[in-house]
Formats: structure tokens, C-alpha cells, sequence
């Protein structure tokens, strides 16, 4: 298979998914089915194939994020209806004021980002987005693009997220330095979010509308939730998860014994979300326990959409992964001699391709991982720096083949033009500002 045709065929797709969706209508869970169905046929496989990738491919992605997305909108849910979520939006502006809410959004993504994957980061922080929106009369767009950028950076770039942890073992790189470093770039990357969110946001307008007004929820329940009892069914799912990411360390700090296996299941996002839930529920007042059920109905019919555009586009994700693209683009670019750059295009290339960063990062490590020497990479600093541009380039670019783009689209209220415009270009700026970041420490570092 030839690299003229590949990337023709993956762009004939993309090309077809984005009109299909935007000019025609077209739901993008049958547009996502279709063009899988497209590459399936056009790359050689047979009907049977074709079929078995896009079932393995929507169960895969329902395996893995299917419980925590319909957890995650059963708290978002439980937490508007209460009240608990305005509680949350009111105490953070009255610390930082309506002017830096953005700021805030995106601190607190880039904190949870480094124990959490950032589809649950999201799925989890999205009522605090939706209510600092109202709160602030700013775009719900301007909070989307600042949260999701805070997650985004420390996902790709900081340990114990999986594509960093694997990336540092795969180059025998110290996770420690890994760690300082990747948090002091993805800093930049930060901030390039929150300038772009403030940005777009003026441009993409999405109103917050919560379905309950604060003069309602004040009539109907008296005093709202407390701030500590308002927090607690998002940070105690944090605080889990990221002690599983802890324990399951390479150093193993809480050994391999019953504490190990207890906080590795407890902190798993199902377990701990589900916990999240029932946290939610002590929210709602005792004259309210009869509507306990019909709210948690209520979340799971909103986590439909979701759910099915976020299959599909595991069902296109898988199809791609079986095409030989690391090999074609690999071979392409590896003699240029680019330096610092052909990890980070190499991993941009198969990131917009494939839809997962952390697949990206995977394959272009251990592509990379026989050619550190040679290109000169072969210090401490110089793996972490070439993990760190493979990172960027797993940031670019996030569209329809990716689940957090359908994540953060469909928890935002946008449609697909606006996701293009907001999710799409986020990760574009951040991909191009963390490799800027990354290539001057390398003029500094490796000279």
C-alpha cells in the first residue's frame, strides 16, 4: 500500500465525515459508521472485517469510558438540579473574580489532568464549567476551551497519565525528570488555552443555560448546598483516581499487596465515579428523595448522544489502526533530518489519523525508541525532551476520530462547526506552542 494512497483514502474520509456533518446533517454517529466503512472497503478488507473492526472498535471505546461518561452526566445532573454546581461556580469567583474565571477553569484542568484522563476530567469538571459560565456571563465556550486545555496539556505531557508513563519506559527515561520538565512546558501550553479561550470565546457564543435559575433553586430548596458537601462528588473521585495512578507507579509506592489492589479498584473511574454518584445523591434535600430516581433517569437519557457519537468514533479509530500509517509516515520522514521535529510530526500525523493520543505516543516511541542514539538523543534530557515533542504531537490534532473531541462537544452544547473552531484549534495552538517550548530546550540542553 502505497503513502500517496493511504493518505488519500484517510483524507477522502475526513473530507466526506466533516461535509457529511456539517452540510448535509448527517448525525455524526452514522457519518463516523459510514466512513469507517469507507476506509474498511478502500484498504482491502472484506465485509466480514469491516464489520468485526466497527463492533470492536464501538465495544472498546463503551469498555472503557462507556460507565464513566453516564456516571459522569448522572453527578453533572444530580449537582445542577441541586444547586451544588452554582455553589461550586459562586465560591470560586468570589476567590479569583469573574475576570479570571477562564484562568481558574484551566488551573484546575491542568491539575486533574496529571492523575486523570482527560475524557474523565472532563466528564467529571463540566457542571463547575457550566455554572462558572452562567455565573460570569461569559460563553460556555470560553470555560469548554479552558478546561479542556488545562486537561489536555498535563495529559499528553505529564506522568502517570498512560502515554508518558509507557513513552518513559519505553526510553529508559527517569520518570522524575520527566515529571519537572513536562510540568514546567506544559505551562506555556496553558496559557496559549486560556488566550485562545478567551478569544474564540467572544466569537463562539453557547450560553451556559442551566436548566434551574439560582431565585428558583433558592425557592424550591431554601439554602443551597454547602461548598465542602457541593465539592465532594467531584474531588473524592479525583483524589481516587489519582492515588490509582500513584500505586501503579513503577516504584510502587504502596506496594503489591492488599492496599495496592484496593486503591487500584477503588480508583478506577467506574468504581470511583459511581461513588461520585452516590455522594451526589446526599445533595438532595430529604422533602426531594422521591425525584432521586427520575434525576439519575434524567442523566442517563442525556449521556445517550454522547455515548453513541463516542462509539462511532472508536469504530473509525479502530479501522485506523489497522493501516500500516506508522510504517508509511515513518519511512517518509525519518531521513529529513529534522531533528527534535520528525517525533513530533510523526506523532501529529498518526494523533490525526488515528484519534488517540495515546496510541500515538505508543507507536511513535517505540518507533523512536532504536534511533536515540544515533540522532543524538541518547542523554536523560534528551529522552525526555524527545517523549515531550512526541507528546505535542499527540495534542495535534483533536477531531471527529478522537472521544474526547465528542466529549467536550457534546458536554459544551456545540455543534460540530463550533467544536472545529474551538476543540480542533485548541490542540492545533497547543501541539505547535509545546514543540516551540520543547525545540528551545533543545537549542539549550543539547548542544
Amino acid at each position: 500500500m502505497s503513502s500517496l494512497f493511504l493518505v488519500s483514502i484517510i483524507t477522502i474520509a475526513v473530507v466526506i465525515m466533516i461535509l457529511a456533518i456539517t452540510k448535509l446533517d448527517i448525525h455524526p454517529m452514522i457519518a463516523l459508521i459510514l466512513v469507517s466503512i469507507f476506509v474498511g472497503f478502500a484498504t482491502g478488507k472484506n465485509g466480514t472485517e469491516v464489520l468485526s473492526l466497527i463492533q470492536t472498535g464501538f465495544g472498546g471505546i463503551m469498555g472503557n469510558i462507556g460507565i464513566v461518561i453516564i456516571a459522569g452526566t448522572i453527578i453533572g445532573t444530580i449537582l445542577e438540579k441541586t444547586g451544588a454546581a452554582l455553589t461550586m461556580a459562586n465560591a470560586i469567583l468570589k476567590i479569583v473574580g469573574k475576570d479570571k474565571s477562564s484562568w481558574t477553569m484551566s488551573i484546575i484542568g491542568y491539575i486533574t489532568g496529571i492523575p486523570v484522563f482527560c475524557d474523565s476530567g472532563f466528564i467529571i469538571l463540566s457542571p463547575i464549567s457550566r455554572a462558572l459560565a452562567e455565573q460570569s456571563n461569559q460563553s460556555l465556550a470560553t470555560m469548554a476551551v479552558a478546561l479542556s486545555g488545562g486537561l489536555y496539556a498535563t495529559h499528553c505531557l505529564v506522568p502517570p497519565t498512560p502515554g508518558p508513563l509507557v513513552m518513559a519506559g519505553t526510553f529508559g527515561a527517569d520518570i522524575g525528570t520527566l515529571i519537572l520538565i513536562g510540568l514546567i512546558v506544559s505551562i506555556p501550553t496553558v496559557i496559549a488555552a486560556v488566550v485562545y479561550a478567551n478569544w474564540i470565546g467572544k466569537r463562539v457564543h453557547i450560553p451556559a443555560e442551566s436548566k434551574c435559575s439560582l431565585e428558583e433553586l433558592k425557592e424550591e430548596f431554601g439554602d443551597l448546598p454547602g461548598v465542602l458537601h457541593s465539592f465532594l462528588p467531584i474531588l473524592v473521585p479525583i483524589i481516587l483516581i489519582g492515588l490509582k495512578s500513584i500505586a501503579n507507579l513503577p516504584a510502587k509506592p504502596f506496594g503489591k499487596a492488599f492496599i495496592f489492589q484496593f486503591v487500584d479498584f477503588i480508583g478506577n473511574p467506574m468504581i470511583a465515579l459511581l461513588l461520585g454518584i452516590y455522594l451526589a445523591t446526599t445533595l438532595i434535600p430529604k422533602t426531594h428523595k422521591d425525584k432521586a430516581l427520575s434525576w439519575v433517569e434524567e442523566g442517563i437519557k442525556s449521556s445517550a448522544s454522547v455515548l453513541a457519537i463516542t462509539g462511532a468514533g472508536g469504530a473509525f479509530g479502530e479501522v485506523l489502526k489497522t493501516l500500516p500509517i506508522a510504517q508509511v509516515i515513518g519511512a517518509s520522514l525519518l531521513g529529513l533530518g529534522l531533528g527534535i521535529f520528525i517525533p513530533f510530526i510523526i506523532s501529529a500525523l498518526l494523533k490525526t489519523a488515528i484519534g488517540s493520543s495515546t496510541v500515538a505516543m505508543i507507536v511513535t516511541s517505540t518507533m523512536f525508541a532504536p534511533l536515540l542514539e544515533t540522532m543524538g538523543y541518547g542523554t536523560n534530557v534528551g529522552k525526555v525532551l524527545v517523549i515531550l515533542a512526541i507528546g505535542a504531537g499527540a495534542m495535534t490534532i483533536s477531531h471527529a476520530n478522537d472521544s474526547y473531541f465528542w466529549v467536550v462537544t457534546q458536554f459544551s452544547d456545540m455543534n460540530t462547526k463550533q467544536a472545529y473552531k474551538t476543540q480542533t484549534m485548541l490542540t492545533l495552538i497547543q501541539g505547535l506552542t509545546t514543540i516551540l517550548v520543547v525545540f528551545i530546550l533543545s537549542l539549550i540542553f543539547l548542544r
